[in-house]
């Protein structure tokens, strides 16, 4: 009965790690500017890491905010559409995910508790690139970015 047991509790674990671990946006995803437009005031996320972290995914973004200092901010949740908190962005004080398909999300950067930036990431079919499209207000300035990563 123990080993058995000990079975099942592996295998549960296992297929989380593979679902994650499979999932088309795990990776590290560099901007490619010439492919992409940002309004003016917009902040510009240059290097998006997607990895596993347990039975959720770990968000760390590198870029530059809308007026041009170095941005750094962290999320850890869960594709479901929840709220979860997000570090190192004033901008925001929470962020939620929603899976739509296998390559594509949608998501709503929150700060006190409304959304102030909403969001659909799109992974290309050969999960060679995504394309991160957005709109809402930052510093009071309505801003929208089309924003092409390549896969490292």
């Amino acid at each position: 009965m123990r080993r058995v047991l000990l079975l099942a509790l592996g295998m549960c674990f296992l297929s989380v790690v593979g679902a994650v671990a499979a999932d088309a946006q795990i990776g590290t995803w560099k901007l490619n500017d010439a492919k992409s437009k940002f309004s003016p005031g917009a902040p510009k996320p240059v290097t998006v890491v997607y990895e596993a972290a347990g039975d959720q995914v770990k968000v760390t973004v590198d870029g530059v905010d809308g007026k041009g200092q170095p941005l750094h901010h962290v999320w850890t949740g869960k594709f479901d559409g929840k709220d979860y908190a997000v570090t190192g962005n004033p901008a925001e004080d929470n962020r939620a995910y929603k899976r739509v398909n296998d390559h594509t999300l949608t998501f709503d950067q929150k700060k006190g508790g409304k959304a102030v930036i909403t969001g659909r990431i799109v992974v290309a079919g050969d999960g060679k690139s995504r394309t991160v499209t957005t709109s809402g207000t930052v510093d009071g300035q309505k801003v929208t970015t089309t924003a092409v990563y390549d896969k490292q």
